[in-house]
Formats: structure tokens, sequence, C-alpha cells
């Protein structure tokens, strides 16, 4: 599918594409990772702060990172793969760090810079790590999908996949263009 049909599948029905594929993988993994990222990026202003600002993190991704995970998934979808990852990392960086700001100014998280930009940048990894993992049908929900059990089993796979795929990719264009 094209990232146009993509999007338009997601505006069209949101219920069915986002809200039954809520994805819980995603939540899971994404509150207790950014969590953490909140607890370390505001401990200097004492253990209650960083504490605090970790728990409104954790409730905050475990409602909303399923949803994005939801949205992941269908863009996982789209070809050509590279299509897909623009979109994910345009909309879904969009949607969620400003939503993610918005909570955290509101409940003046004190080290507010340092926790979004360790956000931000986990969000462009994580993306592209999630796409990737998706792709390869892991940390996917709904009918079909493998336990969390079997994705963890995977997991040293599609890391070590993920890893490489950018030098194998780089490697595979130098000696294309060398031809």
């Amino acid at each position: 599918m094209t990232l146009q049909t993509a999007l338009l599948r997601l505006a069209a029905s949101p219920r069915k594409q986002i809200f039954e594929r809520w994805n819980w993988k995603a939540a899971l993994f994404s509150s207790l990772i950014r969590g953490f990222i909140f607890l370390f990026a505001n401990l200097r202003s004492g253990w209650r702060a960083a504490a605090s600002a970790m728990l409104a993190e954790w409730v905050f991704r475990a409602a909303t990172s399923g949803f994005y995970g939801a949205i992941t998934q269908t863009l996982g979808d789209v070809e050509p793969e590279w299509q897909g990852m623009a979109g994910a990392m345009v909309l879904l960086p969009l949607v969620s760090h400003s939503l993610e700001f918005l909570l955290h100014w509101l409940r003046h998280t004190p080290h507010l810079a340092v926790s979004l930009i360790s956000s931000v940048t986990f969000t462009m990894f994580s993306t592209l790590f999630n796409l990737y993992a998706m792709r390869r049908g892991t940390m996917v929900v709904g009918r079909g999908a493998p336990s969390i059990g079997d994705d963890l089993r995977a997991m040293p796979r599609v890391i070590g996949g993920f890893l490489a795929a950018l030098p194998l990719w780089t490697w595979r264009s130098l000696r294309g263009y060398g031809a």
C-alpha cells in the first residue's frame, strides 16, 4: 500500500485502524522505557520530582503508545519501505511529543527541555526500530500475531538485522555505484 493510502485509511476509519488495533506491546515497552528517561532526566531536582515525572510519563505512555503502535503497524505495510518510515518519522513525533510537552508543561516538570530532547531522540530510533520489527512480524498485535514470548525470543535476530541494515544498504549502494 502507498503512504497516501495508509494515511487515508487511518483518517477514514480511526476506530478500526487505531482503536481496535491498539498495540499493547508498544504501550508496555514505551511506557517503561520513557518513564525511566524522565526519571533520570529529572533526578537533579530530587527524587520526588523525578519519580513524579516518571509516573506521569508511565501513565501518559501506557494510555497513548498503544495508539501510536497501531499507527506504526499500519505504516509498516507501506511500500516502498522508506515512505512508511518517512511518514512515521513526521506523524508520530509531531502528535506524541506535542501532547507530551503539554502534559509535562502543565505539571511543571523541572527539566522539561532535557526530558523532551531525550524522548524525541528515543522516538527517532524506536520508531525506525518498531517499523523494522513490525515489517518482520514482531511486536505486532491482532489475529495471528506472535506472543510476547515469541517476540522476545526473536529480538536478538531483529536487533542484529536492524543494526546491520544501514551498513548493508550503504555497502550495496556503493557496490552498485561502482559497477
